[in-house]
């Protein structure tokens, strides 16, 4: 597997999108990816390709020195590869060479695969947002990162 992660460029929007559309009950319009990669000034968008195809994506937002990650997704097609772990790893290296000394998310309380994979990271459960998700009404777990604490692991570099 040839995996490359760089920076989202426009042209990728409509294969991000349809791994938004994928993975997600409540995707993202493509426009807001758009916005994300051409207009928004604290956003940092990522793409994960593998063999010329995007296979992964994540945005992470820039707010003083915490690093939101906004979404993160793998392809089905890719799934269950490490994708998911490379991706945030880049995605986290990056945001601390600008500063970050935290990393925030909300995660699904019932996505316990994205949870397992963020615990491995350090990141801690901090609160919960009841009823965040509207399709169904589910609860988001909120999980936060002390980089100052963190080393990267092997496995996911």
């Amino acid at each position: 597997m040839n995996l490359e992660i760089r920076r989202m460029v426009e042209a990728d929007v409509p294969a991000v999108h349809e791994i938004d559309l994928l993975a997600f009950t409540l995707p993202w319009p493509e426009r807001s990816f758009r916005f994300e990669v051409t207009s928004n000034p604290v956003s940092r968008c990522w793409v994960a390709e593998v063999d010329g195809r995007v296979a992964g994506m994540a945005v992470v937002w820039m707010i003083v020195d915490e690093a939101h990650v906004a979404t993160i997704a793998t392809h089905p097609d890719f799934r269950r590869q490490g994708i998911g772990g490379k991706l945030l790893t880049h995605a986290l290296r990056s945001a601390m060479s600008e500063g970050a000394v935290r990393s925030l998310l909300e995660v699904r309380a019932s996505n316990e695969a994205a949870q397992s994979m963020y615990r491995r990271f350090g990141y801690v459960e901090d609160g919960r947002r009841p009823r965040y998700y509207k399709d169904n009404n589910e609860d988001a777990l909120l999980m936060s990162l002390d980089m100052a604490h963190f080393t990267f692991r092997g496995d996911m570099q």
